[in-house]
């Protein structure tokens, strides 16, 4: 008899939480002296990890001990509902939860009381652990917990609000975006062969290992013939200045001027002065 009394009492606990509604955003109040905070939560929800949580209340209004049934509210947005996957741990394993659902709202509410006891300057803890399905690319997650006593009397409620990032999100923005100046080449177009380079062209890219720069063309005048014939008529005029030289410095050194002539006419000249003067 008294288990039929324990489960007629569960079933109506868990209809009155339903009356409460789903989608109501808070209940009307809660009860002066406790408080409830929501503790572990990440900066963002990433779509690879299992994150945990934890929802603690406390009581310091110096009142008499009470039990704790949970509640948390899950609504998203930017992403559906089968999407997420949240339990309600304890030490000793999972814990039964009512699960409803009204559009993306879903509310999660213990089928039992909690194991601890909540009295003045004590609190009472629930784990809850959060993944998200590998499709999942962005969104928003809220997440409300509600503190209950045996008599469905709302204690406190803490809510908090994260963004998800899924792993096909997390990927496409660690993949870098080709800059503005790169030109797309479409592989279905025909590339003309014959087209010739323009100079801007042939100027940015350097030549192939092996191959003859530009300017130096195959069977013309190049660059490396004009230059040994420039240093063939340097060397030239170079030859013709040292013989010039040369001769004008063995004619001064002959003391005078030329008087021109053979060698042996100069000399008979120079006889007949050398005569005369006698």
């Amino acid at each position: 008899m008294t288990v039929w009394r324990n489960a007629l009492r569960a079933g109506a606990v868990l209809a009155c939480l339903s009356v409460v509604g789903l989608a109501a955003p808070a209940p009307a109040s809660a009860a002066a002296g406790f408080a409830t905070e929501l503790s572990g939560l990440p900066d963002e929800f990433s779509g690879d990890q299992v994150s945990t949580l934890s929802a603690v209340v406390s009581r310091n209004d110096g009142g008499r001990c009470v039990k704790v049934r949970w509640s948390m509210v899950l609504s998203v947005r930017g992403l559906r509902l089968d999407q997420v996957k949240m339990d309600r741990v304890e030490d000793s394993g999972s814990f039964p939860l009512q699960i409803q659902t009204e559009g993306d709202i879903a509310r999660l509410t213990d089928r039992q009381l909690d194991p601890g006891t909540l009295c003045p300057d004590r609190t009472v803890t629930a784990r809850y652990r959060v993944a998200f399905a590998e499709d999942v690319t962005r969104g928003r997650v809220t997440l409300a917990a509600e503190a209950y006593d045996a008599d469905l009397r709302l204690l406190a409620r803490q809510s908090a609000t994260r963004d998800v990032v899924g792993l096909l999100a997390a990927e496409a923005s660690a993949t870098p975006e080709p800059s503005g100046s790169a030109v797309a080449v479409d592989p279905t177009e025909p590339v003309d062969a014959s087209a010739e380079p323009t100079e801007e062209a042939v100027a940015q890219v350097p030549p192939a290992a092996g191959r003859p720069v530009a300017g130096a063309t195959r069977g013309g005048f190049g660059l490396v013939q004009a230059a040994f014939l420039l240093g063939g008529l340097l060397l030239f005029l170079g030859a013709g200045l040292l013989l010039k030289l040369r001769q004008l410095t063995r004619v001064s050194r002959g003391g005078g001027t030329d008087l021109g002539g053979p060698a042996y006419e100069r000399a008979r000249r120079t006889g007949r002065w050398a005569a005369a003067r006698r």
